[in-house]
């Protein structure tokens, strides 16, 4: 039995007797010889190869993305027999940390520092003695009231560094409850959520429900001095909104790691939005735990175990 692996990283699972790994390139068909694959490791493959692989890959029996998100594997096409699972909890660590710089940034106003520091100018309205917790925008994460949208494994992970700091932390699901020692309420429930939340962080995955989930009503129950995160999908907020809120005054400042097109083009009107912090999608990039994912769901399918991380197809 083969299982191919892509050139996108190094990988070196455990297999299970019986098993052949075979590497494969993220830009190319998958060669004649190796069609006969019955499971698929996918990691930064196009969309468009990866429903190519669908396709052409009549054996297969398990397609195994490491995406944190299941939508690249659901659009694919993979025939129902095709087992899917997905690389949840890979990176909760480094989106986890990502998305905590960029709230440290906004909060300890790190781009008026960098601004100033450009005009040979020492900011003293940046430091010195000051308010702990002044009018306007928080200033530190003691006593913030951060709300999660997309409470999962990567939420899971980063609310206890945010409590760490002093902050407190609520999520928001598809279905209300306590996980991690957090009080999360229902989709349902979000503009009162909102209502509450000094910073909002974004976590959630590009599905059909979730497209434009942050719009200009939901973006208007923020208060003004509400700071935004998103580090989820960019499909999931409506960026001309982000930037009429930005541009108006009616959020105190946004940090997206995601756009809905990426790149983002050199002439996106983002690029000039005031108070917005751009990275270009670094927060994920790196699954830790990979080969021992691998390995286990190559085992579940040799003998009948329980999938990691399977993901259910809808209908």
């Amino acid at each position: 039995m083969k299982v191919l692996l892509p050139d996108t990283l190094t990988l070196d699972p455990e297999l299970p007797a019986g098993w052949e790994a075979v590497g494969y390139s993220r830009t190319e068909p998958i060669p004649d010889e190796h069609r006969d694959a019955e499971a698929l490791v996918t990691w930064g493959v196009s969309a468009d190869l990866l429903a190519e692989h669908a396709r052409t890959l009549p054996r297969l029996r398990l397609a195994q993305s490491l995406a944190a998100g299941p939508d690249s594997l659901l659009r694919a096409g993979f025939a129902d027999a095709v087992v899917l699972t997905g690389g949840a909890g890979l990176h909760s660590a480094t989106v986890s940390e990502h998305a905590l710089a960029l709230l440290l940034d906004l909060v300890c106003r790190l781009p008026q520092a960098a601004a100033a520091q450009r005009e040979h100018r020492w900011a003293t309205e940046l430091g010195g003695v000051r308010a702990l917790h002044p009018e306007g925008p928080i200033a530190t994460l003691l006593q913030a009231k951060v709300l999660i949208w997309g409470f999962g494994q990567i939420a899971q992970h980063l609310t206890p560094l945010l409590q760490a700091l002093g902050a407190e932390v609520r999520g928001v699901a598809r279905s209300a409850g306590t996980r991690a020692g957090v009080e999360v309420v229902a989709d349902s429930e979000v503009e009162s959520a909102l209502e509450w939340a000094e910073v909002l962080i974004m976590i959630l995955p590009d599905t059909p429900e979730s497209r434009h989930a942050l719009n200009a009503d939901r973006l208007a129950r923020l208060s003004p001095d509400a700071f935004l995160i998103n580090v989820g999908r960019g499909s999931t907020v409506d960026e001309a909104a982000l930037a009429e809120a930005l541009v108006t005054g009616r959020l105190a400042g946004a940090a997206i790691d995601v756009t809905e097109t990426e790149p983002l083009p050199a002439d996106s009107p983002l690029w000039e939005v005031p108070k917005l912090v751009i990275t270009p999608h670094a927060a994920g990039g790196r699954p830790v735990g990979a080969d021992e994912l691998i390995a286990a769901n190559l085992r579940a399918l040799s003998d009948g175990s329980a999938y990691r991380n399977q993901i259910e197809r809808s209908g």
